[in-house]
C-alpha cells in the first residue's frame, strides 16, 4: 500500500495516540449492542460485528506484529484462517458467507484477542523503535480499522433492522436536513487536475495526480431528498424499464425492490428504520440507502445525470458533503501509473478495479479525519446498506 505520512505522525507518541483513540472507537460503536447482536449475518454482503472486531486486530497481527516483532507470540493460529477478509497471499481463510456460523470463538475471546494485540502494539510504539517501513504499517492499519469502523455501523443496521421489532440502537450517525435553497454550481469547461498530493496519508488509488478535461457542466448544492424520492416512487418508475440499465431492472425485480432499503409502506404512510427506531419519513432528508441502479434511474427520470467522480472532485469545494457518500457514474478504474504494492498488501484495493461504482464523499458513519475529496470509495452497483445518496449533474 502506497501512501504519505507527514513527518509528526513518525513520531512513535503521536502515532500511538491514534491507535489507542481508533482501537477504543471500535469497541465503543458495539457498547449499545447485546452479545446476541454480535454473531448474526443476514446476508453475505454483512459480516458479523465480532468479526469486525477480531479481523481489524488480526490485521495488526498479520502485517506489523509477526513480520516485525521476533519476539511476539501470535494469540491463536486458528485465528488467521477465521479473521482473513481476502488476502490471498496470507493464507487459507473461511468463506465470507459463513463468518455468520461461528459461536466460536465467543465474544468475550474476541474482545481478549484485541486487548493482546492492541498492548503489543502499544509496547512497540512506547519502546520508540518502529522503523518508517513499521510506522506506515500502523498508519494503514489505523485507516484500515477505521472503514471497518463505518462498515460495523452499516453491519448493525441491516442486523438489527431485519428484526421483527426494529430494535433502537441509539441516536447516532443520524442525517440531517440540508437547510438551504437547491441551487446549481457552474463549472466551466478545462483541463482539471485529480488526484491526491502533498503531505497526510492517502490510499493508492487516490495516487497518481493527472490531468482530465472537463466539458462544461451544473452540479447540485443538494442531495436528493426522501421528499423527491417519494415523488419517483409514485411516479411509477419502479415499474418502468426505461428508466434503468438492464441489470438494474434484473436486480429490483428479481428481488421485488420497489423502495430504498428499510423503508415500509404502513396504511398509506411511508416510514423507515432508522438507527434510532422505526420513523415516519422526513421528507426533508436526503434519502439514503439507494443502490447505484436505482440513483442512475432517478436521475434518468429527471432528465439529468449523475455526476462523474471527476466532476464531483472538481467542484467539492463549493458544497457541503459529508453525509452520505455519493453515486458517480464513474466505473471503479485505476489512475495512470497506478501499481499495486507486493504482496498481501497489494490485495487492498488494485484487484477489486472490476464490476464496482465510485462513490466520493463520507457519510455520518465515516471516522473523523477519515474523509478528503480525493477519497474513492468503491461498492457494487447493487448495494443498498451502506450509506449512499444521490447529488445531481447536468451538463451544458
Amino acid at each position: 500500500m502506497k501512501g504519505k505520512l507527514k513527518e509528526a505522525v513518525r513520531n512513535p507518541t503521536v502515532l500511538l495516540d491514534r491507535f489507542i483513540n481508533c482501537r477504543f472507537l471500535t469497541e465503543e460503536i458495539c457498547t449499545p449492542l447485546e452479545v446476541e447482536d454480535y454473531v448474526p449475518q443476514p446476508i453475505p454482503e454483512v459480516s458479523p460485528p465480532k468479526w469486525h472486531l477480531a479481523h481489524s486486530t488480526w490485521f495488526f497481527e498479520q502485517f506489523l506484529l509477526v513480520p516485525f516483532c521476533p519476539s511476539y507470540k501470535v494469540y491463536d493460529k486458528d485465528f488467521a484462517y477465521l479473521f482473513n477478509s481476502y488476502y490471498n497471499n496470507a493464507g487459507d481463510r473461511i468463506l465470507r458467507p459463513n463468518r455468520g456460523l461461528m459461536s466460536r470463538p465467543p465474544v468475550s475471546e474476541v474482545m481478549a484477542y484485541r486487548a493482546y494485540v492492541t498492548e503489543a502494539v502499544t509496547e512497540l510504539l512506547k519502546e520508540g523503535t518502529p522503523n518508517s517501513q513499521m510506522l506506515t504499517i500502523i498508519e494503514l492499519g489505523i485507516n484500515h480499522e477505521q472503514q471497518h469502523q463505518e462498515l460495523l455501523v452499516y453491519d448493525i443496521k441491516y442486523i438489527l433492522g431485519n428484526q421483527p421489532t426494529f430494535p433502537e440502537y441509539g441516536n447516532r450517525f443520524i442525517n440531517e436536513a440540508e437547510n438551504k435553497s437547491l441551487d446549481w454550481i457552474e463549472i466551466e469547461e478545462g483541463v482539471k487536475s485529480i488526484g491526491f498530493s502533498g503531505e497526510g496519508f492517502s490510499y493508492d488509488n487516490e495516487l497518481g495526480k493527472h490531468k482530465v478535461y472537463l466539458a462544461p457542466y451544473k452540479i447540485s448544492n443538494k442531495l436528493v431528498t426522501n421528499g423527491e424520492f417519494i415523488e419517483f416512487i409514485e411516479s411509477g418508475a419502479y415499474e418502468n424499464f426505461n428508466l434503468w440499465h438492464s441489470d438494474g431492472w434484473d436486480f429490483i425485480n428479481n428481488g421485488a425492490i420497489k423502495a430504498p432499503l428499510y423503508w415500509h409502506k404502513v396504511k398509506d404512510r411511508w416510514q423507515i428504520y432508522t438507527l434510532g427506531g422505526l420513523k415516519d419519513i422526513n421528507p426533508h432528508l436526503p434519502v439514503q440507502h439507494v443502490s447505484y441502479y436505482e440513483a442512475f434511474a432517478f436521475a434518468e427520470w429527471k432528465g439529468m445525470r449523475l455526476p462523474t467522480e471527476f466532476e464531483w472532485e472538481t467542484a467539492a469545494d463549493q458544497f457541503s458533503w459529508g453525509q452520505l457518500w455519493e453515486w458517480t457514474s464513474s466505473a471503479y478504474l485505476p489512475y495512470p501509473g497506478f501499481q499495486k504494492a507486493p504482496g498481501a498488501i497489494g490485495e487492498y484495493n488494485g484487484k477489486f478495479m472490476v464490476n464496482q461504482q465510485v462513490l466520493r464523499g463520507a457519510s455520518v458513519a465515516t471516522a473523523e479525519n477519515h474523509s478528503r475529496k480525493t477519497y474513492r470509495n468503491f461498492f457494487a452497483p447493487p448495494s443498498q446498506w451502506i450509506f449512499s445518496g444521490i447529488r445531481l449533474a447536468q451538463s451544458l
